[in-house]
């Protein structure tokens, strides 16, 4: 059963994800004020007991998708960790021992469906498919081969990325990452019950139909269990945290000339077990 967080008629609301649209089940458990919470105590079980046998109570075209979860404490990007990520800087060098990390803030991302925004400040809006994992059980230090247990679900992202203000510091690519509503996250939870979920799974992005990045998660440089190990390491991580695992080669930036995103572009990132995540491109207002 797969878990999404929408808005209707004003109101936000969490459930579970049905033919035809929507069971709305936050109305049924007033301790959970969102998913967050759900993850906090372990409850998708109980979520998907209480959807088993209801109807839609929101059909298709009556809601809105948001990100999965509204109020992550933290959300963790993992940068250039595919081996031709990292021959596209083409400096010679082999991948660093460690990742490179930096952070994204929830504003910077828009649910399923609803459209990018590229900012009047920059024209050079670029994608980047990747999945991003959903911490269940917190901690420090966790030791890479317990780490995958930490996981709650899958989810997938458009880690959307400005291009030119990524080059606006020496030392960071924070302010290119986000700009409101320049990313994507959702459409919705798949709940992690198999490592083989996340360890040699299917990525891939789509612009106007076009595939642009194709590549298996059994190539990441830094796997998904190595990830949370090395950053419980320096800070503790809590149910809801996210994080969003690595994008394959292959984003706008990367043709010549650049390809970047403009309005009335589709963008599409689908991974094996998880679904599709859609969105269109419009200029901020």
């Amino acid at each position: 059963m797969r878990f999404a967080t929408f808005t209707a008629g004003g109101e936000q609301f969490y459930g579970a994800v049905a033919e035809g649209g929507m069971i709305a089940l936050s109305p049924k458990f007033p301790q959970w004020a969102t998913m967050r919470n759900v993850i906090e105590d372990d409850g998708f079980g109980q979520l998907e007991a209480a959807a088993s046998g209801q109807t839609v109570t929101h059909a298709d075209g009556a809601y809105t998708y948001d990100i999965p979860i509204p109020n992550p404490e933290k959300i963790i990007c993992v940068g250039v960790n595919f081996p031709d990520r990292n021959a596209e800087y083409k400096d010679g060098k082999e991948a660093p021992p460690n990742m490179s990390l930096f952070p994204r803030f929830a504003r910077s991302f828009v649910g399923h469906g609803v459209p990018l925004t590229r900012p009047k400040a920059s024209d050079q809006l670029d994608y980047e498919g990747e999945i991003a994992v959903v911490i269940g059980k917190g901690g420090r230090h966790i030791p890479q081969d317990g780490a995958l247990d930490h996981i709650a679900a899958l989810t997938l992202c458009n880690e959307g990325t400005l291009r030119d203000w990524v080059r606006h510091a020496k030392f960071n690519v924070t302010q290119g990452k986000n700009f409101d509503g320049s990313g994507a996250m959702g459409p919705w939870f798949v709940p992690f019950t198999d490592h083989a979920q996340i360890t040699d799974v299917g990525l891939c992005s789509r612009v106007n139909g076009e595939t642009r990045q194709d590549d298996r998660t059994g190539r990441m440089i830094f796997p998904v269990a190595r990830q949370i190990a090395y950053i419980s390491t320096f800070t503790t991580l809590v149910p809801g945290d996210i994080i969003v695992s690595g994008t394959p080669t292959g984003a706008g930036a990367r043709f010549d000339p650049p390809i970047y995103l403009k309005p009335g572009d589709e963008v599409e990132v689908e991974a094996e077990g998880i679904g599709i995540l859609k969105n269109g491109v419009v200029d901020e207002q």
